[in-house]
């Protein structure tokens, strides 16, 4: 299992495929949404118990590696 199996999940039976975190039905873009809107972690945390500290940290991690591979390849 990869490390990005861990974290998120897509499935064309949940959400018609939208990216989640895995275990759960709470889109990725969420946690992008709210953090954009100005919203901190715990709040995010708190409107989607589902999702733990572990997992949202992790998301942030591999968002942070994809951007960071992404701008180092161009």
């Amino acid at each position: 299992m990869s490390y990005t199996s861990r974290v998120v999940h897509s499935d064309p039976d949940i959400l018609g495929g939208t990216p989640v975190f895995t275990g759960t039905r709470v889109p990725i873009k969420n946690l992008i949404d709210y953090l954009e809107a100005g919203d901190s972690l715990d709040e995010f945390l708190d409107h989607f118990p589902s999702v733990s500290q572990e997992s949202a940290i992790a998301a942030l991690e591999l968002a942070k590696q994809m951007l960071t591979a992404y701008a180092n390849s161009t």
